[in-house]
């Protein structure tokens, strides 16, 4: 047995694992100190010391696919318990037409792009998504990080993200089924069979979150903790097994719960969310080989140039619809620049595909820049709105995001 006292393979493990974890502390307390999200920082020591970096790690990955895939559920159920279910009625009553601005702005050059370099049309479109979907785990994490739940314009960028991982139950089956060269009736009924998964959950949410809070609520925070942790998990399970992102899932179970157990499954959930989310980041860039991003840097670079302004573009638009003034709608439209898990899985599909290892590897350098720009041109973004980290923290306290 790998854990048997004594175990050579054991205590190799713990020191990996130690020594992973006392590295994201030191980075963590380094963002800390420059002000800024540790989310760069984690995705960059990723690429020095995975695949071809200076120094390659040896990790599990199975332990690193599995830590990858609930620090993104975490970060997307506590997004949801940020974001009630009157937001969420008001957000898709009102973000349609930024949903579909993002769409045509977004995607569209990545098609194009892809059409430019040979590519057929299929991995074409799926650069299209690749450049088309903001990163929600790494927004929701620069969000928490910046103290930016509670600023008038943050609905806005909620919305948009609640309009992207809805469309991903619509746009990931019918590019699969694509993929794998299925009958009209078969992608017809893989596509339908998504959106009645998510449809039913949507309405699971909205309409018995208080009975499922209530199920759940106990004195015990131990308890409260592995009914939450274990439900994030079910619920995403079921999604994933329909085809429909466990994002959603997890982004709607959040959604569902409110009251003492909203507020305190925030407070119970946070420290785990930030370990595994912390994992995900870094195990996102290990699987990067250095060496494969220079024949991609050009493409990679213009395509992330466009991508940064079309996001500003496209949170812009959306804030305005709030009503807020030029700062907010700056800071709500770098906020979204960051693409991520879903890019990746976009590009995964494709892998078998004429075109894929080319897709691959320029998805992952147009992720890669993306990520770690992001945050920092957010932050970037609050000095030219006359305002530091510090004093936008402090004047959130007491603020609560309009409907």
């Amino acid at each position: 047995m790998l854990f048997a006292a004594g175990s050579t393979e054991a205590a190799h493990a713990f020191l990996e694992v130690g020594a992973l974890a006392l590295g994201l502390a030191a980075l963590s307390r380094l963002a800390h100190r420059l002000g800024m999200t540790a989310v760069p920082l984690y995705l960059l020591a990723g690429l020095a010391f995975g695949e071809g970096g200076i120094a390659e790690i040896d990790v599990s990955a199975d332990f690193a696919s599995l830590a990858a895939e609930i620090g993104v559920l975490l970060l997307l159920f506590t997004l949801g318990l940020e974001y009630s279910d009157a937001e969420l009625r008001n957000g898709l009553r009102t973000g349609i037409p930024p949903g579909l601005a993002d769409m045509v702005l977004n995607a569209g050059p990545g098609v194009v792009a892809g059409l430019i370099l040979g590519w057929d049309v299929l991995p074409s479109v799926l650069l299209g998504g690749v450049t088309w979907i903001s990163s929600s785990g790494i927004i929701s994490k620069t969000l928490g990080d910046l103290g930016r739940h509670g600023f008038r314009e943050t609905p806005s960028v909620l919305n948009l993200l609640v309009i992207e991982d809805l469309a991903m139950a619509l746009y990931l089956p019918i590019v699969a089924a694509l993929i794998v060269g299925g009958s009209l009736a078969e992608t017809t009924t893989s596509v339908a069979i998504a959106v009645a998964i998510v449809l039913l959950i949507l309405w699971i949410a909205l309409q018995f979150g208080t009975q499922v809070s209530r199920l759940i609520l106990t004195d015990s925070d131990e308890s409260l903790l592995l009914a939450v942790f274990g439900l994030t998990l079910v619920v995403a399970g079921i999604a994933q097994s329909f085809e429909v992102s466990g994002a959603v899932g997890a982004f709607l179970t959040g959604l569902a719960l409110s009251g003492p157990v909203e507020e305190r499954a925030l407070r119970l959930v946070s420290p785990l969310r930030d370990l595994f989310a912390g994992t995900f980041f870094l195990f996102f860039s290990f699987g990067i080989n250095p060496a494969d991003l220079p024949a991609v840097a050009v493409p990679a670079i213009i395509l992330a140039t466009i991508g940064i302004v079309t996001k500003t573009a496209t949170g812009w638009y959306a804030a305005a619809r709030l009503g807020v003034g030029a700062p907010a709608r700056l800071r709500a439209g770098t906020i979204l620049i960051a693409r991520g898990e879903f890019s990746i899985v976009i590009a995964s599909l494709g892998a078998g595909l004429t075109d894929g290892d080319d897709l691959g590897t320029l998805a992952a350098a147009y992720v890669l820049i993306t990520a770690v720009c992001a945050p920092l041109i957010t932050r970037y973004a609050d000095a030219i709105a006359g305002l530091g980290p510090r004093a936008l923290r402090r004047r959130t306290v007491g603020v609560t995001p309009p409907l």
